[in-house]
């Protein structure tokens, strides 16, 4: 017999050896001795009140061996001499569409414009030391996409879209810590992010499928409503059946192609902002209710805030809790920020994205004569307007947040754990009005809702404007591009995902569309 249950463990139980064993014996009312195994199913925090609590819910296994095998079992194929399916961009979407693709007996082709995990290092070196951004592998561009060194969070609200434990059970069975199938909010880790996106490459291989890096896709030649070839940067071209489209949020010379050919493209409605940096221990001690160090057994406290500011949201985004901030620039001339946490998140700042959700049918009219396109130049002109204000460097300008919101220049600012460095900057009379003016009285508000958030302790550090793509590519309910009926355009690029799990749940899908095409 199993039986499923809940239970609440204060922090001093939480100490006591075999707790959720006794737990469970008293709750069932049964003697410990018929428990023949415990699984932990889901962990989480309460610490909305002083006494902090760590809610479980657990399978109780009476008289029945707790069972070894996986829920699932990935059946990879080899597809050496199989049906192809192109897949461009090697992030979440396109790795996981490969796999799917193995498992339904197609071989994968992948064509990967950035470089894989261990060459990218140097060019995310050259960013932060040199303030080069190599257009082509950068913190957005390469192997793994984004998600490799922005974070690794697994948390989504996607439930609805796909299977997201078969998702965590794939990252497990490629060598993630199996603490992500129990944890509320799964984090896997910048640092552990590499080894786990190289073993999916070698499972894509070892299966049969290809994956061509440093080969940007530049043109489509499309005849009777069909992508026939796939031409290079280096001047090859490749033949396709079916191309899956994951080349992620950022990749705009995509957007700038496909607007090119007359492929239907829409103008998406997105969020910009900035990226607030706390010392940990402040949001540990509103968090936890602590006025010195946090338990030894909590982990670096995280937040979520939300705020309707003059009919827009203003929210927190990609919080990092033991985190730092990171140069997401693709391309020279702009400065773009982003958030990461090392898998103990251990380091001495927190940080979030707080923006402003932007509407680009009401917000954007001065960028009409943009079309589909006026979200994307808008936020290029607030990454250039970044790059000047930080002094034309990979520098971002920055502001302490209480001179923010009283519209004052910061004499200096606090020590930060952004690499490239910070310069002061009127982020205040910088930023648009539709955004500066909501994020100030937003901080006001998320001060009100957290006492000591509101701090000169903090800086906040312009811009953070990759939330999500300004762009959506159509499909059908065949996942498919109305106009061109063997492009699947798919995860964050295509408008259809908003991070690790959505993106990956949504590469599956699209590959399941690519067969039944094929």
């Amino acid at each position: 017999m199993v039986k499923d249950i809940q239970l609440r463990i204060s922090i001093e139980e939480e100490t006591i050896a075999d707790i959720l064993l006794i737990k469970a014996a008293q709750a069932l009312s049964i003697n410990r001795k018929n428990i023949t195994g415990i699984k932990v199913l889901r962990k989480s925090i309460d610490a909305r009140k002083p006494t902090i609590i760590f809610n479980y819910k657990i399978a109780v296994y009476i008289k029945e061996p707790l069972p070894k095998v996986s829920e699932y079992q990935f059946d990879y194929k080899d597809v050496s001499n199989s049906k192809s399916i192109h897949i461009i961009g090697f992030g979440p979407a396109g790795m996981y569409a490969a796999l799917r693709c193995i498992e339904l007996g197609f071989k994968p082709i992948v064509l990967e414009r950035g470089k894989n995990v261990k060459d990218r290092r140097r060019d995310l070196k050259a960013i932060n030391r040199d303030h080069f951004v190599n257009e082509d592998s950068n913190y957005c561009f390469g192997e793994g996409g984004a998600g490799t060194y922005s974070d690794g969070k697994l948390y989504t609200r996607s439930l609805k879209r796909g299977d997201v434990r078969r998702i965590f059970e794939n990252l497990v069975f490629h060598g993630a810590t199996d603490q992500i199938l129990v944890d509320a909010h799964p984090h896997i880790g910048t640092n552990k992010l590499p080894k786990v996106v190289q073993n999916v490459r070698e499972t894509i291989l070892n299966f049969g499928g290809e994956i061509h890096f440093e080969t940007r896709v530049v043109d489509f030649v499309i005849r009777n409503k069909k992508i026939q070839s796939i031409q290079f940067q280096n001047g090859k071209e490749m033949t396709v059946k079916n191309v899956i489209l994951a080349t992620g949020h950022s990749a705009r010379d995509i957007f700038y192609l496909l607007h090119k050919k007359q492929i239907a493209l829409e103008a998406k409605s997105f969020a910009m902002g900035v990226r607030v940096e706390h010392p940990q221990q402040i949001i540990d001690s509103i968090q936890y209710h602590c006025p010195g160090e946090r338990h030894e057994l909590l982990p670096p406290a995280s937040y979520s805030l939300v705020q309707q500011v003059n009919n827009r949201g203003v929210y927190s985004f990609c919080m990092c809790p033991g985190g730092f901030i990171v140069p997401a620039a693709t391309d020279n001339g702009e400065v773009v920020v982003n958030g990461m946490s090392p898998s103990k998140r251990n380091n001495l700042f927190a940080n979030s994205g707080i923006v402003v959700e932007i509407n680009v049918d009401v917000d954007l009219q001065k960028y009409d004569h943009f079309g589909v396109l006026k979200g994307l130049e808008y936020q290029k002109d607030l990454e250039k307007l970044a790059f000047t204000a930080g002094g034309r460097s990979q520098a971002a300008p920055a502001q302490r947040l209480t001179d923010f919101v009283e519209g004052k220049l910061s004499g200096d600012l606090n020590p930060s754990s952004y690499q490239p460095g910070l310069n002061s900057a009127p982020l205040h009379s910088l930023l648009p009005k539709l955004i500066g003016s909501r994020l100030r009285k937003g901080f006001e508000v998320f001060g009100q809702k957290m006492k000591g958030y509101y701090t000169s302790e903090a800086n906040i550090i312009g811009v953070e404007s990759r939330t999500s793509s300004p762009v959506c590519i159509p499909r059908n309910e065949q996942l498919a591009h109305p106009q061109v009926s063997n492009l699947f355009p798919c995860g964050e690029g295509g408008g259809y995902a908003g991070g690790i799990v959505s993106a990956a749940m949504d590469g599956e899908r699209c590959a399941e569309a690519a067969s039944q095409n094929s």
